[in-house]
């Protein structure tokens, strides 16, 4: 295959509808546009959602939910890849470069999945109360 002989599919390019070009053209007189009102008119442009003045859509319908901008800083860990880190301190450092949580991540949880078979102590991670009673549980504390 060379470049110069690339050629679009049959039937995939075709002329563009010339309108206002006369009757012959099928679209003549007033172009495809009907009669009357805004949309018909040189310049009858209103903004995405406009209803004609009425309350568009958008407004009418009640608001609802919230999405926190804050929660892709948030991040959970699980109690079972608490076991695998070889260290026996964790923080949120220790957690970034064990690649358990994101490099954005500015707060940490642990969540209570899986099992923990040693004593760790946590610096500055939040735990649920299921993961902090296994953590204890273990001999383990959290600060």
């Amino acid at each position: 295959m060379l470049l110069n002989t690339i050629q679009p599919g049959d039937g995939a390019k075709h002329a563009k509808r010339r309108v206002g070009r006369g009757i012959g053209s099928g679209l003549g007189k007033t172009a495809g546009r009907g009669h009357k009102g805004q949309k018909s008119r040189a310049g009858g442009f209103h903004k995405v959602g406009f209803e004609g003045g009425q309350m568009p859509l958008q407004r009418r319908l009640p608001k609802r939910g919230f999405k926190s901008l804050t929660a892709r800083f948030n991040a959970e860990v699980r109690l079972s890849e608490l076991n695998l880190l070889p260290v026996d301190e964790i923080d949120l450092l220790s957690l970034k470069q064990a690649g358990l949580v994101h490099a954005q991540a500015l707060v940490a949880k642990v969540v209570l999945s899986g099992k923990i078979e040693r004593a760790v102590k946590l610096r500055g991670i939040a735990a649920t109360a299921g993961a902090r009673a296994a953590i204890e549980a273990a001999g383990g504390s959290i600060e």
